[in-house]
């Protein structure tokens, strides 16, 4: 089994925690590779190279592993996912964050990584979506994935923006708010239900929009079908770009005129469970709803 391990080598302690993850993996015979760009960070650990570890490109880490072991928290997980998706390639989470939602494993929970390499797990599919952008004349400017949520919001300015709304090409509504949440059910117990959105099951196929802080008292949060086409349009003319930001990581300008479209994306996250814990335990354990 070819199993790649994904983390920020650039922090000792995620660095330290990658390498008894090589180990263990290594000691129940997995080829383990890591990031060629990544074997200058793990020379300067003094005394902690491993000659079993492959370094291969990145891209191939994408294209060709069994199986993605990453270590960090939510965001570093998402940013896999949506890099291994188009390969189809399963990510184990491994938490080193502080709520590590998406993780499967704790640190402290490695020899349950032999259930992994002895095939006795689960893939728990995750709908992502489309997220294209076009100029006011029809003209693409962008197009990329999300596996949590599209946001469309004014960036680092406090300042309310215009949006129009649309669904099948019929208006729904217009917002003057801080912003606008596209989510999937994954991401519906992010920023979504930080901004009032609803949590969803994930096995529920849906998209959900949530306005963020919207100046209005009838503005709710509005759950459309899988099959639905979401348009979002910058009507905002106070402002010369406001900006589309994918999973907190990809980030893209948006200008008068410009609409982003999301749909349910033909991709989907493909993540490793061994646990039983279904989606309410994990719900009530990471958010600390347990008395």
């Amino acid at each position: 089994m070819k199993t790649a391990i994904v983390t920020n080598f650039n922090i000792y302690d995620k660095a330290y925690a990658a390498l008894r993850v090589a180990d263990k993996l290594h000691e129940l015979g997995c080829d383990v590779v890591v990031g060629s760009f990544n074997r200058d960070k793990i020379a300067r650990l003094k005394g902690e190279m491993r000659d079993y570890i492959g370094y291969i490109p990145i891209e191939e880490i994408y294209e060709s592993s069994d199986i993605i072991a990453v270590l960090g928290g939510d965001g570093t997980i998402l940013e896999s996912a949506r890099r291994a998706a188009p390969a189809g390639i399963p990510i184990l989470g491994i938490n080193l964050g502080r709520i590590g939602y998406m993780a499967e494993l704790e640190l402290d929970e490695l020899d349950r990584l032999s259930e992994v390499v002895g095939g006795n797990y689960t893939h728990d599919k995750r709908m992502m979506i489309k997220v294209d952008v076009s100029d006011r004349d029809g003209r693409k400017k962008f197009s990329s994935y999300a596996v949590n949520d599209a946001v469309i919001s004014n960036g680092s300015i406090a300042r309310i923006i215009d949006l129009a709304l649309y669904e099948g090409g019929s208006l729904i509504s217009n917002y003057r708010s801080d912003g606008i949440i596209i989510s999937t059910p994954t991401g519906s117990t992010a920023y979504s239900m930080s901004a009032g959105g609803s949590v969803v099951d994930p096995r529920v196929d849906c998209i959900c929009v949530t306005p963020i802080c919207p100046h209005a008292l009838g503005s709710r949060p509005i759950i459309f079908p899988k099959t639905a086409e979401i348009e979002v349009k910058n009507i905002c003319q106070r402002e010369k770009t406001i900006f589309l930001t994918l999973d907190g990581r990809v980030n893209q300008e948006i200008s008068f005129g410009d609409t982003v479209k999301i749909t349910r994306s033909e991709l989907e996250t493909c993540l490793i469970r061994i646990k039983n814990n279904c989606f309410y335990s994990q719900l009530r354990k990471k958010m600390n709803l347990d008395v």
